[in-house]
């Protein structure tokens, strides 16, 4: 719950990120695909101030593999899409698609 105490000052407030419906059917679709192959098992949304996250874990007691983030541009109405592994960013776009098309063209996990 985020809570503001001037209410009369408009600009002072920050505001969550959220995924629109639309773009975490698309981010689900993809993740029900990975966790029907046993690569994924568990997932975890966020709501930040100006970002979203979506992160996607192989194991809950782990780190996640990959994190889909919405983050909103200083001064504009508009968005910034990036995934990024445990260690590096691998894709920054302007839509979400791009996005989810990196991450459904990822190399497969090797099991032992």
């Amino acid at each position: 719950m985020h809570v503001v105490t001037n209410t009369s000052d408009t600009k002072s407030r920050t505001s969550a990120g959220y995924f629109t419906r639309t773009e975490l059917n698309q981010i689900l679709n993809i993740y029900a695909r990975f966790v029907s192959s046993g690569e994924w098992r568990d997932y975890a949304l966020d709501h930040l101030d100006g970002m979203a996250v979506f992160s996607i874990y192989r194991s809950s007691v782990e780190q996640p593999l990959f994190t889909v983030e919405k983050h909103k541009l200083k001064g504009r109405d508009r968005w910034q899409y990036q995934l990024r592994d445990r260690r590096k960013l691998i894709k920054t776009a302007g839509g979400i698609e791009a996005i989810l098309n990196t991450l459904k063209n990822l190399p497969k996990l090797v099991h032992n």
